[in-house]
């Protein structure tokens, strides 16, 4: 007699038993390709934002999920793929390759290296959308990020976790802000990532130099589109470079990441939708570019200490047209970040630089993180600066000035001066709290018009050769006390004295070499 239970088990059994075939993919047909998009039927389980494999080993992004087909852009073999070709769903979505190796490397936004070195070994997988961190899992932003730039350190100051929008036209420093920036964090146990978005590749190809040349690759990573790359690639770049700096966050390190810039990003995303045949909305984007931006920037945070602390400064580049910050793209990345440093053309072309606009920029979350000593010094420096450039439209005016008024105009320039900076030359926290102290006191009015840079440079020089126990007595996080503050004028004032000597000398030599020479001329006649 047949055993009807037992059957059932062994039935029961061998179905539990029993596992799917590995490697079982979906696999669908190109139906159109033109314009690196491809729409494809027959990807009936297919997910948004999932990579596909097609046909001779070429990827594409599932971005439009219609009714009876599926609209992908190719991040590769434009001019390759055809109609009819096959399609093959891999069941994930874009992942970034992430972890130590990556740091002093050059990676396309899909992890590989273009470097020419060898193959870089991923700790693990990150995917390039992730949601960000919530409410309940971010710290305090209290600790500073030091740009060693005199003016935004002492009036916009950027805290670890902070998104801080550097805006501006066109050529007037904004890269090189960031750039100075990633130099700055040198020693500081800062992770720098640099992703570029649709630059040339020339301009790319100097900054990878100087940050090669100044010992900055050792721990930054470059992410980089170029302007050749498909517009799939560089709306990728900045989450794969995201991506990459979540894993350093997640492992308790501070990290700063710079996306170089925005504009080209919603401009390459713009490129994509409208070949989609999405519905275009103000400016010809489409209606979710808001979105778009959002979703990148609130990854960048300060985590609580439960978390293991770890941080993610965005310092993103928007470029704007003619100063006109209340464009569609600038007002968006405004809204969403914590602040913005305005660069304006017309300080640049008179040789403020960095030509920062003190009234149009604003740290939201820098002053709680700035550091003691600085924030005690430049309590009323914005508004000092305010008040000399009303004076100095008044002036336009060619009204006579009272003293009072002409020494306050003369300060003012004198400290316009001393917020110019060459690009490269960073002072520490130490050397802007010397030259903080100096440009507010007396001692500026023995200084010559138009010699302050200068003569802030070779004060720095003379205290390093001369008296380098000064920067070791100022603790930058305690406020200076009127001691140290009249030992620092001291000092300032005996290299102004010997200075100013050596300046009235050589102008002496000058002038009785210049009688000499006419003296000389007129015999010889």
């Amino acid at each position: 007699m047949v055993d009807v239970n037992a059957i059932g088990k062994t039935i029961v059994d061998k179905v539990q038993s029993t596992h799917g075939v590995s490697g079982e993919r979906t696999c669908g047909k190109i139906i159109y390709s033109g314009d690196g998009i491809i729409h494809i039927s027959g990807l009936s389980d297919v997910k948004y934002n999932e990579l596909l494999e097609v046909q001779g080993g070429f990827k594409a992004l599932a971005l439009n999920l219609e009714r009876d087909s599926v609209g992908a852009v190719l991040f590769s073999g434009e001019d390759k793929v055809r109609f009819g070709d096959l399609v093959y769903s891999t069941g994930k979505t874009v992942q970034m390759p992430v972890g130590e190796g990556f740091l002093g490397r050059i990676v396309d936004p899909l992890g590989d290296p273009i470097d020419g070195l060898a193959d870089i070994q991923a700790e693990e997988y990150r995917p390039v959308e992730f949601p960000a961190p919530a409410i309940m899992d971010r710290g305090k932003v209290n600790k500073p990020l030091q740009t060693g730039i005199l003016a935004i350190d002492s009036m916009i100051p950027i805290g670890r976790g902070q998104r801080e929008l550097i805006i501006g036209d066109r050529q007037t420093g904004k890269t090189a802000i960031a750039i100075d920036t990633i130099l700055n964090q040198k020693g500081e146990n800062v992770i720098c990532i640099y992703v570029s978005i649709g630059q040339k590749a020339s301009s790319l190809a100097k900054i990878i130099s100087t940050l090669r040349n100044r010992g900055a690759m050792e721990y930054t990573c470059v992410v980089c589109s170029t302007a050749d790359d498909d517009a799939p690639l560089q709306y990728l770049a900045p989450y794969s470079g995201c991506a990459l700096a979540e894993y350093f966050m997640y492992h308790g390190k501070d990290v700063l990441i710079v996306y170089d810039d925005l504009s080209k990003h919603a401009v390459a995303y713009r490129t994509m939708s409208l070949l989609l045949k999405r519905p275009a909305g103000r400016e010809a984007y489409p209606g979710d570019v808001f979105y778009l931006h959002s979703r990148l920037l609130e990854r960048a945070a300060k985590l609580s200490p439960e978390k293991g602390g770890g941080s993610i400064t965005a310092l993103p580049i928007v470029e704007t047209l003619a100063g006109d910050i209340s464009a569609y793209i600038p007002t968006n990345v405004i809204s969403i970040t914590d602040g913005q440093i305005y660069l304006e053309s017309e300080l640049f072309n008179s040789g403020v630089r960095p030509a920062v606009n003190v009234g149009l920029s604003v740290s939201r979350v820098g002053g709680s993180a700035q550091r003691t000593a600085i924030r005690q010094i430049s309590g009323q420096l914005r508004v000092n600066l305010a008040q000399y450039r009303e004076l100095a439209i008044f002036m336009q005016f060619g009204s006579d000035l009272d003293a009072e008024t002409q020494k306050t105009l003369n300060r003012g320039a004198k400290m316009t001066d001393t917020l110019k900076q060459r690009q490269y030359l960073n002072y520490s926290v130490r050397e802007m709290i010397v030259l903080l102290t100096v440009s507010q006191s007396e001692l500026v009015d023995k200084i010559p018009e138009k010699k302050m840079t200068a003569y802030n440079e070779g004060l720095l020089d003379y205290i390093h050769a001369n008296h380098e126990e000064l920067l070791e007595k100022i603790d930058p996080d305690k406020k200076t006390d009127d001691a140290l503050r009249a030992e620092i004028l001291s000092i300032a004032e005996d290299y102004v004295n010997c200075s100013v000597g050596e300046d009235s000398h050589q102008a002496q030599s000058d002038a009785e070499a210049e009688a000499e020479d006419a003296e000389i001329s007129s015999d010889v006649k």
